[in-house]
């Protein structure tokens, strides 16, 4: 199978029966055996693909007479894959571009395919946009978001700032590392990885970040298998930092899967002391009790629990709780395609979940002890509003911070981390 035919395949599943992207690639890749050079064509042929999947239905209503709807779905998957690489892949030439996509379409619709292609090249490979470059309809096409999210987006923060945001999200951000400072160092780390070949750097904002430029497989870095470090972004070891933890305290995680700031927050425990990291879904928490292993954390006791339901033993125990509640996860959209096209109305229910959880966090909390409430959002429905809303509610509870971290401000995740304390 070459790299053009795995991610078609892989498309059209993602298409067909709604598979997230990175596990049916993942699948794919490890079914089939590519040498590097293929894995990577096939990587940026279905990433890139989602990430501009409306730019790219946008060209074909352009060249041709025939509605999306009424196109085959492998047929509109080739389209779509032979579009991206004459409009976005410098170094793939015309011809392979072209030809490669006819195959794939099938022999019914191949002629269709190569008109449509054909066409792009005569108009000189120009991108077409609607005329109104101050609408909704604009952005969404030109960046490749589902228009009912572009409108929350503009209502939430403005044209320019959502301009600007759209625009950061485009880019493809280096992967961020935290140190396992339990094992090594930063300074240590990013050694190991340059003697290696990798680009590594230190991590502007994050004391522990580590920002690593490429595609490499994390599993395959000097110091993975050692638990030298794990993946997260800025703003999440941002989010962890601003707990405060500190060795033998009684530390909470409430909504813990993966387990990232769970980990960073044993690490900044020194190991000391009781972490309680919980999960509405048992089946996730594997992901964590083998993550702490890994990195030789030994004090973490993982729980299946709902978050919002009551524990007489718990009430005002807990010097530091994270409360990292489910959002609609809209300021990561740069690591997760996905979500460009969903719905905000589906995350409508969201706040009433967040604020019950913020609630229930905060009668663990003990008096004098820090609570962080995170998002990966940026809606303010999700982040201010939950957040005063509870405070209302709390006579006893302070709010000491709260920051909105901005994928075009901060090169960071979209991230919402607000601090509060109970006199």
């Amino acid at each position: 199978m070459t790299a053009r035919q795995l991610a078609h395949s892989v498309l059209e599943r993602c298409e067909k029966q709604k598979q997230y992207s990175n596990l049916a690639l993942d699948a794919a890749l490890k079914k089939e055996n590519l040498d590097p050079k293929e894995r990577g064509l096939a990587t940026a042929l279905v990433y890139g693909v989602l990430e501009k999947k409306l730019t790219l239905d946008y060209q074909i209503q352009k060249l041709s007479s025939r509605p999306l709807e009424e196109i085959t779905p492998a047929a509109l998957t080739a389209l779509r894959m032979g579009l991206y690489q004459l409009a976005f892949l410098e170094r793939i030439p015309n011809h392979a571009a072209v030809s490669e996509s006819v195959e794939l379409a099938g022999k019914r619709a191949g002629g269709f395919v190569n008109a449509i292609l054909r066409g792009f090249l005569r108009n000189g490979r120009r991108l077409l946009y609607p005329e109104n470059t101050a609408s909704a309809d604009y952005l969404s096409v030109r960046y490749s978001v589902g228009l009912p999210l572009c409108q929350k987006y503009l209502s939430a923060l403005g044209w320019e700032e959502t301009q600007r945001m759209l625009a950061a999200m485009e880019e493809h951000p280096p992967v961020a590392l935290r140190t396992n400072t339990l094992k090594t160092t930063r300074e240590a780390l990013i050694q190991a990885l340059t003697a290696e070949g990798y680009q590594a750097e230190p991590s502007v904002r994050a004391p522990h970040g580590v920002l690593l430029r490429g595609n490499a497989p994390v599993t395959a870095l000097p110091g993975f298998a050692e638990g030298h470090f794990f993946v997260q972004d800025e703003a999440s070891q941002l989010c962890v930092e601003a707990l405060e933890v500190f060795p033998d305290a009684l530390a909470l995680d409430t909504c813990a899967c993966p387990g990232s700031k769970s980990f960073g927050i044993a690490i900044n425990m020194e190991n000391c002391g009781s972490l309680i990291s919980c999960d509405l879904h048992a089946s996730k928490l594997a992901l964590v009790r083998d993550g702490a292993a890994r990195l030789g954390i030994s004090m973490l006791e993982v729980r299946e629990r709902d978050a919002r339901h009551p524990c007489e033993a718990w009430q005002e125990r807990f010097h530091r709780i994270l409360c990292d509640v489910p959002c609609s996860g809209f300021g990561v959209l740069a690591k997760k395609p996905e979500l460009r096209y969903k719905d905000p109305s589906v995350s409508e229910g969201l706040p009433n979940i967040q604020r019950e959880i913020l609630r229930r966090s905060l009668s663990f909390l003990a008096h004098g002890g820090r609570l962080v409430y995170s998002t990966c959002t940026v809606l303010p429905e999700e982040n201010e509003k939950v957040v005063e809303d509870v405070l209302r509610e709390c006579g006893d509870v302070t709010l000491l911070s709260a920051q909105t971290y901005y994928p075009h401000v901060h090169g960071t995740d979209g991230f919402f981390v607000a601090v509060l304390t109970r006199a």
